[in-house]
């Protein structure tokens, strides 16, 4: 046993459960928890310029590494409530990080002191467990229990509240004695795997729907063990793209009302049934239930047993990981396969890739303004197989989905539920944080990238290189999209006639992202015809490796064009009729209408 501040003791903690990198902004009550850092100097550190920014950055490491969590630090106060944002947005992903806050002195907590508030009780909806440690022996222990709570069972973050005469006062403590608590993640019986594939062996047109459960437990290899064993066309959903690579005979395309394929829709409407693994039916991948379900029979198998029933009761339900439950369906599978017991679904995997080939949307466009769809495919050309994309919400996003092609887990890492703008940008320098070595690229429409656009500076100071393509239509186009419902183009546009922009062409596009960039420490290169797409994705790569910093490329669209999308997975509105033209919002909305 050693004597030592509760802080001191905090960092080995961290040290033993597996961190080496936070991300944050210090401040006068959580400086007792820097100083143990910096005397450690075991956990590197990201300075944010936004503690939300910060909680984004932990996102992002998270997501990106199959073992390590990411790690968010702010004072108190605000930095607590910055964070809950970045809480959100990891509990609705099941995605665990670890906040910790400081906090006033545990006698001033009932006084009204400055930057004291109850950041327990504001985060314990949208965080797995929020706690104000009030006795200074109990900060390794609750340390232990929020790292053992974020991996078991469904993962989810954790708020650690500190008072700042709890960091500072002295515990005994030995840290040769302490060991991760074992992670509890429950498992399919071989009774259930054989239920639910005398299911499977019943139907004509099954599915196998993979979600980011499957990317969670490090399953993918196992998914496409199962599909191929069992012959069953994959849909990945929004957050389980990557399960299976997109050029595999067995991926069917992605179902849902945006972010998703006419050949994936189409797929989905003709199968008879559906095993969901590791997925949550979120309503814009179904859509109504009433659409989604007719017809079909489903096996729904999650880790959290609220989930199972939650959006629709499944014909069968089973409590798992996702990776045990494939596990088990692997191992009866292969014993049914050698003898003979498993149907033949060859002729419906043909069907499901004859519908892949057929059904695609156009995207070689020669329009000055550039059209979206044209970025897209240059995109897919020249960035390489193993890129990493990192992108958040919007009409830059959908089209993303729509149109790049992921073939790896974590290859596509996107804030699915919550959707917050601003998010890409932080995200992505967690991302970089946790592999130093991936080619990385970040989607942002020209409002995503300018909600956090400060944390240009912080990827510039702590040297995190990648490419941001920024599609600039001087809208928040998903929303102007949106409000063709209500005859109205109002309050959505960016534009304005920046006095600075020497180009006439882009003047009317309001922010100069390329200045901005540049006067944050980073490079930048901007995009205006088709003739220019291969040389400017050249210079990025240059730029990035020269400098090692953040590299902007921006390219500059037609202010309109409609992605497609729709209310029901049999009502999306493809807008090819309108793809030849250039109207301005107005006219668009007119002919809409």
């Amino acid at each position: 046993m050693a004597r030592m501040r509760a802080v001191d003791a905090a960092v080995l903690v961290l040290e033993k459960e597996g961190v080496s990198t936070a991300f944050g902004v210090p401040g006068a009550a959580i400086n007792p928890l820097y100083s143990a850092l910096k005397a450690r100097g075991t956990v590197r550190h990201v300075l944010a310029r936004h503690v939300e920014a910060a909680s984004h950055m932990a996102e992002g490491y998270t997501r990106a590494s199959a073992r390590n969590i990411g790690v968010c630090l702010g004072t108190s106060g605000p930095a607590g409530t910055d964070m809950i944002t970045g809480l959100y947005s990891a509990s609705a992903d099941s995605i665990p990080i670890l906040c910790i806050t400081g906090q006033a002195p545990r006698a001033r907590l009932t006084k009204e002191d400055f930057q004291a508030v109850d950041i327990a009780a504001i985060a314990s909806p949208v965080a797995k467990w929020a706690v104000t440690v009030m006795e200074p022996y109990l900060v390794p222990m609750t340390l232990q229990k929020a790292f053992h709570l974020m991996r078991s069972g469904r993962p989810g973050p954790v708020l650690v509240d500190l008072p700042i005469d709890v960091q500072l006062a002295e515990i005994e403590f030995d840290i040769d004695a302490y060991e991760p608590l074992p992670v509890f993640k429950p498992a399919m019986t071989r009774g259930q795997a054989e239920k639910a594939l005398a299911m499977l062996n019943a139907a004509d047109k099954p599915l196998i729907v993979a979600g980011g459960g499957i990317i969670n437990a490090d399953a993918s290899d196992l998914l496409i063990e199962f599909a191929e064993i069992t012959g069953v066309p994959v849909v990945p959903t929004l957050m389980g793209w990557g399960t299976i690579p997109d050029d595999h005979r067995l991926m069917a395309g992605m179902c849902g009302l945006q972010t998703s394929h006419r050949y994936g829709n189409a797929t989905m409407l003709e199968a008879d049934f559906v095993f969901g693994i590791g997925n949550r039916w979120a309503n814009r991948h179904t859509g109504s239930v009433a659409t989604y379900t007719k017809g079909k029979k489903f096996v729904h198998v999650d880790i959290e047993p609220t989930q199972i029933g939650r959006v629709f009761a499944p014909d069968l339900g089973v409590v798992s990981d996702a990776g045990a439950a494939l596990k088990m369906l692997l191992d009866v599978a292969t014993e049914w396969k050698t003898a003979g017991k498993l149907h033949d679904w060859s002729g419906w995997a043909k069907e499901c890739q004859a519908r892949k080939k057929a059904m695609k949307r156009k995207t070689h466009f020669e329009n000055v303004p550039l059209k979206p769809q044209r970025v897209y495919e240059e995109m897919n050309r020249a960035f390489p197989r193993d890129t990493t994309y990192v992108s958040t919400i919007g009409l830059s996003q959908i089209a993303g989905a729509q149109f790049l092609h992921v073939y790896k887990p974590r290859n596509w890492i996107n804030c699915g539920q919550a959707g917050p703008l601003g998010w890409t940008l932080p995200a992505v320098l967690g991302v970089r944080a946790a592999r130093p070595e991936a080619n990385i690229v970040a989607l942002s429409g020209d409002y995503d990238f300018q909600f956090m656009i400060e944390e240009l500076a912080a990827g510039a100071q702590h040297k995190l290189p990648y490419i941001h393509v920024v599609v600039n239509n001087a809208y928040l186009g998903l929303i102007r999209q949106s409000q063709r419902g209500f005859s109205m183009d109002y309050e959505v546009s960016l534009a304005f006639e920046n006095i600075n922009r020497k180009d006439d062409r882009e003047a009317g596009y309001g922010v100069d992202h390329v200045a901005v960039a540049e006067a944050m420490g980073c490079k930048a290169v901007r995009v205006t015809k088709p003739e220019e797409f291969a040389g400017a994705f050249k210079e990025a790569e240059r730029l990035m490796k020269e400098f090692s910093v953040p590299v902007v490329l921006e390219f500059i669209l037609e202010r309109v064009t409609n992605v497609s999308m729709g209310t029901e997975i049999d009502n999306i509105t493809e807008f090819e009729d309108l793809a030849e033209r250039n109207e301005d919002a107005p006219t668009a909305i007119a002919l809409l209408d």
